[in-house]
């Protein structure tokens, strides 16, 4: 999965960008819902909340984008090396 991919799933999870969520806990709500949900469920959701809620739905998805880079960026590097 990429970043957008992941993003779209933290979306779907209860934290928010007021939690100041850590790294590891990024991580968790994803795994977490991926495993209740999976990648498909979570589109189809982030799809329908855009629709319905534009005006929440850019500001929160850039929080998910930022987290999931956040989370991940560590992982990157070892791949990378």
């Amino acid at each position: 999965m990429n970043a957008s991919d992941l993003a779209q799933v933290l979306y779907t999870t209860t934290l928010q960008a007021s939690d100041r969520p850590t790294a590891a806990r990024v991580r968790a709500a994803i795994g977490e819902r991926l495993l209740m949900a999976g990648p498909d469920v979570c589109a189809a959701h982030v799809a329908q909340e855009a629709g319905d809620h534009p005006e929440v739905y850019r500001e929160r998805m850039r929080w998910a984008l930022d987290a999931v880079n956040r989370a991940y960026a560590p992982c990157r590097l070892l791949a990378a090396a």
